[in-house]
C-alpha cells in the first residue's frame, strides 16, 4: 500500500523544518535538536517517579494504586546514541495507562561516549534490579516483561535471550536485529522515510566502531542467535512498519521466533514509517499499535 496520508503529512512537516540528517550532525547536535523538538506530555498517570537502579537512572510509571502490578522494563530507541527518559515519556505513559501495568523506563548509557556493550550491560543490570526490587515498586517479580523500540527493541531482544531473570513477554517495536544492514528493505526504504540507511550506518558506527565487535554477534544482532537460543525466548509481539529500513529484519526475527516455537504475534503496519509508534497524536497507526501492544502486555502480565 502507499504511504498513509497521515504519515506522509508528518514526513512533509519534518522535512519542512530543515533539520540536517543524523549523519550530518554530531551526537551532541542530534541530542540537542531532539530535545528542542520534544513535545510536552499530555497524558496523566497515577504515579510517575524517578528511581535509581543501583547506578542506572530509571523512571517508574504506575497507572493505579493496585498492588502488585506486572512490570514492563522499557528501553527507549534512538540508535544507542540519542534518546532518554524524556524522549519516550509519552509512550511510557500510554503503555502504562492502556495496559494497566507498571512501566520502568531505563536511561542506559549512550554511544559514542559508552560503546557496545555498555547499553547491554545497563539493560541487563536494570532487568535484574527490577526483578530483585519489584516488591519495592509495588510490582510482582513473576510478572515481568521487556520491551522497546528500534535500538531499544534491540536491547529488549538481547535481554530476552540472556535469561538473567524469568520473563513472561517481550515487546519488540521495529527492532534492530541485524546490524549488517543487509536486508532488502534498506534499499527499498533507505531514503525519504525519516530513518535513512545513512542514518542507521551513523548510529551503528557510533555504537560499534573501535570495539572489534562482529556485527553478527547475537548481543548486537539477535537475528544471528542460534535456533536453540531463540526457542528459549519468552512469548513475543513484534511490530514492524512497511516504509522502514528495519522492516525486513524485524519481519525475519518474528518469523524465526515463531519457527522456533515461541508464541509470536507479528503486526506489520502498512503505510507507516519508522517512529510511528511514538507519533500516536499524529497518525492513527500509532494509536492502533499502542493499543495492540498494551492489550498484549495486559494479557501477558495479568495475575
Amino acid at each position: 500500500m502507499p504511504l498513509h496520508p497521515q504519515a506522509a503529512a508528518v514526513i512533509q512537516l519534518m522535512n519542512s523544518l530543515g533539520d540536517p540528517p543524523f549523519d550530518q550532525q554530531t551526537p551532541e547536535q542530534a541530542r540537542q535538536l531532539r530535545a528542542e523538538r520534544a513535545r510536552p506530555a499530555t497524558e496523566d498517570v497515577h504515579e510517575i517517579r524517578d528511581v535509581d537502579a543501583d547506578g542506572v537512572p530509571c523512571r517508574l510509571y504506575r497507572p493505579s494504586a493496585i498492588e502488585p502490578l506486572g512490570l514492563l522494563v522499557f528501553l527507549h530507541g534512538g540508535g544507542w546514541v540519542i534518546g532518554d527518559l524524556d524522549s519516550h515519556d509519552n509512550v511510557c505513559r500510554s503503555l502504562a495507562n492502556q495496559s494497566g501495568q507498571a512501566v520502568l523506563s531505563v536511561d542506559y548509557r549512550l554511544a559514542p561516549e559508552t560503546k557496545f556493550p555498555g547499553a547491554v550491560d545497563d539493560t541487563l543490570h536494570a532487568v535484574r534490579w527490577a526483578y530483585d526490587h519489584a516488591a519495592d515498586l509495588g510490582c510482582d517479580p513473576n510478572r515481568l516483561a521487556v520491551g522497546g523500540d528500534s535500538a531499544g527493541g534491540n536491547l529488549a531482544a538481547v535481554a530476552a535471550l540472556a535469561h538473567e531473570v524469568p520473563l513472561r513477554f517481550q515487546l519488540l517495536i521495529y527492532p534492530v536485529t541485524d546490524a549488517t544492514m543487509s536486508a532488502p528493505s534498506y534499499a527499498a526504504n533507505g531514503e525519504g522515510y525519516f530513518l535513512t540507511a545513512g542514518g542507521m550506518r551513523w548510529f551503528i558506527d557510533h555504537y560499534l566502531d573501535g570495539t572489534d565487535t562482529n556485527p553478527r554477534d547475537p548481543r548486537v544482532s539477535p537475528l544471528f542467535a542460534t535456533d536453540d537460543a531463540l526457542a528459549s525466548a519468552p512469548p513475543a509481539m513484534v511490530i514492524t512498519a512497511e516504509f522502514d529500513p528495519l522492516r525486513d529484519e524485524g519481519d525475519e526475527y518474528a518469523e524465526r521466533l515463531a519457527a522456533a516455537g515461541v508464541p509470536t504475534n507479528h503486526l506489520r503496519f502498512g503505510g507507516m514509517f519508522h517512529g510511528f509508534f511514538s507519533m500516536a497524536e499524529f497518525v492513527d497507526g500509532g494509536k492502533a499499535a499502542i493499543a495492540a501492544a498494551s492489550a498484549a502486555l495486559a494479557a501477558a502480565l495479568s495475575a
